[in-house]
Order: C-alpha cells, then sequence, then structure tokens
C-alpha cells in the first residue's frame, strides 16, 4: 500500500483536476451534437451553408497549434495528370491531420459527419492551412476534371470550409457564379467586404465557423455553380481547416469507366428492378463520374 505526504497528496489532487478539465475539454470536442438553429443557408445555386459556432475556440487553436510545425506550400491537382502540383493558383501553405490524430480531431471528424450526413471514411484528412498577406485561392472546383483523382473514393461531394481564425480584411470565401444576388452572412452590407468578395456570393472568415457546400447535385453530377475562391488576405493573418468529403469511401477504389465491375451489392437486384434506365446517373455514370453498378447495367 503507498503512502503519500501531504504535499504529495496535494499534488495529486492538483493532477486530478487539471487531468478532469483537460478530459471535459476533449469531451466536449468529441461532441457530435448539431444544433440546426445554427446553420444558416447563403445560396441555393450552388448549395452553401454556414454553421456558427462550428468549433470551440480550443478545436481552432489545436488545429493551428498542430499544423505550425509542418506547414508546406499548398499544391493543386493537375487537371490532365492529376498529380499534385505547385502553382500559383494557391499561394497559401498547408499540412494534412489523420484522422485518429488524437481526441480533439476524432471529435472534430465526429462533428463533420453529424453535420453532412456523410460518413468519416468517405472524407479525406483535415487540410489545415495558413494564408498570409496577399496569399489566395483561385477559383477553382472541388470536384476533379482527371480520372486519377476520381479513382479513390469518386469525386468530393461536399467541402466543410472551417474557418480558425479571424481575418482583418480580406480572406473571404467568395462563389462567384452563385445566382444568389451577392451579399455576406457576415456584413449588414458590403462596406467591409474586399473587391474580391463583392463578386459573388460571399462569406467572410470568423474563427469557429463552417461552411458547407456541395460540389455535385442531389443526382451526383458535378455543379459548375460550385465554383469558389479564397480572396486575397489584405489585413491579418488567414487560418482554416478544410474537409473534401467523397462520395464513397476514401479509401476504396472506384473503378473507372472500363472496368467492367459493380461497387455495391446490391447492383444485380436494382438492375433487375430498372434502376439501370431510372437512374442512370447512379448506376451507369457519366464520363466525369464512373457509375457504380456498370456490370449488372451491362455497360462495360
Amino acid at each position: 500500500m503507498f503512502r503519500f505526504g501531504s504535499s504529495s497528496f496535494l499534488v495529486l489532487i492538483s493532477i486530478f483536476l487539471i487531468t478532469r478539465e483537460v478530459s471535459s475539454s476533449y469531451a466536449g470536442s468529441a461532441s457530435s451534437i448539431v444544433d440546426p438553429s445554427k446553420v444558416k443557408q447563403i445560396s441555393w445555386k450552388p448549395r452553401a451553408f454556414v454553421y456558427e459556432g462550428f468549433l470551440t475556440d480550443l478545436e481552432c487553436d489545436h488545429l493551428i497549434s498542430i499544423a505550425k510545425s509542418e506547414l508546406k506550400r499548398s499544391e493543386v491537382a493537375d487537371n490532365e495528370s492529376g498529380e499534385s502540383t505547385l502553382s500559383e493558383v494557391r499561394t497559401s501553405s498547408g499540412m494534412f491531420i489523420p484522422k485518429n490524430k488524437d481526441p480533439i480531431v476524432a471529435g472534430i471528424e465526429d462533428k463533420i459527419s453529424s453535420l453532412t450526413f456523410l460518413p468519416k471514411e468517405n472524407g479525406e484528412d483535415i487540410q489545415v492551412l495558413r494564408y498570409e498577406h496577399g496569399q489566395k485561392y483561385e477559383p477553382h472546383h472541388d470536384y476533379f476534371s482527371d480520372k486519377v483523382n476520381i479513382a479513390r473514393g469518386g469525386h468530393r461531394i461536399a467541402t466543410v470550409l472551417m474557418y480558425l481564425s479571424d481575418v482583418t480584411k480580406g480572406g473571404e470565401t467568395v462563389f462567384p457564379n452563385a445566382e444568389d444576388p451577392p451579399r455576406s452572412r457576415h456584413s449588414d452590407g458590403s462596406d467591409d467586404l474586399s473587391e474580391c468578395a463583392k463578386k459573388g456570393v460571399a462569406v467572410k472568415p470568423r474563427k469557429g465557423d463552417a461552411l458547407l457546400f456541395f460540389s455535385l447535385h442531389p443526382n451526383a453530377i458535378p455543379d459548375p455553380k460550385s465554383l469558389h475562391a479564397g480572396c486575397p488576405v489584405i489585413e491579418g493573418e488567414k487560418w482554416s481547416a478544410t474537409k473534401w468529403i467523397h462520395v464513397d469511401s476514401f479509401d476504396k477504389t472506384v473503378g473507372a469507366r472500363g472496368d467492367c465491375t459493380d461497387q455495391h451489392v446490391n447492383c444485380e437486384r436494382w438492375a433487375a428492378l430498372g434502376e439501370c434506365t431510372n437512374n442512370v446517373e447512379y448506376m451507369i455514370g457519366s464520363p466525369d463520374l464512373p457509375g457504380y453498378c456498370m456490370k449488372s447495367c451491362k455497360a462495360c
């Protein structure tokens, strides 16, 4: 049996209290409860929404602290080869955080899944980005134009962009092709928006908020109106974390068109029920997005 002096006992009590406080913080970050009242529609074409206060300050600061020592110049996917390459289109620095890095990161992953109603395994690792003065991301789509990237999980169907810091000026996320009247979610007018942000529906970065938008229509066809950009940072520094989510498990390879494979156990039954004709986009697919039941639909 162990015996402790009074000073040792006080040390143990202190450690217990600190551990309980940290554990409570971790438990809070792991909560996957989503409050619909905090979700605001930004646009319907494309489908885009802001969740106010999605991350706590602790979660934001934790992601930044993990990323700081591992930042590297961000890359983009080449439209022809699908390979990652440096480009002036994207001038930020970034790194990826594994899904189960620690309890806080795992908790954030749970919340993202609850918000999007999409499985965690469909998502890529969280990418943390830092944009310094003048850095930006030119207009682009999150779905792919090459067949290399869609072979793993298919197209990206949704993006969750989490703002880890406030930005004094600039750094907005803008949808230049949105059909909605140009406006900012976090502004009563447009005076505090940069010129870049005034070119479409824009969201100002606010620490803890998350922007959810969909790159595909509900029928799985790419939505060109999901074109978006990260406006240049004019004053301050912008930290953000991006979660790209695919139509299928990111760890599963979706066969390219012509492989003559089925990607779902029910494909044969669905084909017999006439779904090859009734649901062409899903069953057979398109040149941009391979279908899931090409073998059963005799499409290859």
